[in-house]
């Protein structure tokens, strides 16, 4: 099966444990205003690739994965649904640990889908999942689309006990109310499967990419928000979680 990928990344550090062969794909449904990726939004702008393809890349550089794997992001990768689970299937069938970097955007009780996701899920061994808002119409103007589907994803990998890391990134006056970030506490508080919380501060890496595809920046003028700004939400989230929890 050929897949739309817009890029691979061979040395990855930041896209789950240990050194990674990262895969974006090409596709996603929202349109977040810090995506640092928005020419990965087309399905078809990325290059038709096969699995094959993407698992001799990876034995180039095999010995340096030693203590990682592959990760695939995007975009948003599960609207490649049935080439991810392909290309993780092979990859497992060689022992390669894999990561799932994902929004869970798609996710609907559809028995169809939820049949996909199921297989899918018996070659995946991480999900970072990233919650943008926890307030559904805050999530909307955020990202395009509400969050319903987001927390109902989180709560299908936890039935699965499928381990996950939870991301979250905080722009000024948009993520990083108390009340929100106590929210999310909250709501990741009655996740068993969550074993990493990331809290990452927004950063303007991605403008130059809307300015070369003649796109207007929808945060312009927002300033990147400082790691002790950060630092301090994942507190307030992680005292909003052992406060739940107990």
């Amino acid at each position: 099966m050929d897949g739309y990928v817009h890029s691979v990344e061979s040395f990855g550090t930041v896209d789950g444990p240990g050194i990674r062969f990262v895969v974006f794909l090409s596709g996603c449904p929202m349109r977040c205003k810090y995506c640092h990726n928005p020419d990965t939004w087309d399905l078809t702008g990325g290059t038709k690739t096969s699995v094959d393809e993407l698992i001799s890349q990876y034995k180039r550089n095999e010995p340096f994965y030693k203590n990682g794997g592959m990760t695939v992001t995007g975009g948003e990768p599960l609207v490649q649904i049935d080439f991810l689970t392909e290309l993780f299937c092979a990859a497992k069938a060689c022992g390669i640990h894999t990561c799932l970097d994902t929004s869970g955007a798609t996710y609907r009780a559809d028995p169809e889908y939820i049949k996909k996701l199921d297989t899918l899920m018996q070659y995946t061994d991480l999900v970072m999942l990233d919650i943008k808002h926890i307030d559904t119409d805050a999530h909307r103007e955020l990202c395009g689309m509400g969050n319903e589907g987001i927390l109902a994803f989180a709560k299908y990998l936890d039935s699965k006990n499928i381990p996950t890391w939870i991301r979250h990134v905080i722009v000024t006056g948009i993520t990083d109310g108390e009340e929100e970030l106590i929210n999310l506490g909250e709501f990741i508080a009655g996740l068993k499967n969550v074993k990493a919380l990331d809290v990452l501060p927004y950063h303007t890496m991605g403008v130059a990419k809307y300015k070369s595809l003649g796109i207007d920046y929808p945060l312009t003028g927002v300033a990147p928000t400082p790691a002790e700004t950060a630092k301090k939400a994942k507190e307030t989230i992680l005292k909003a979680i052992h406060s739940k929890r107990t």
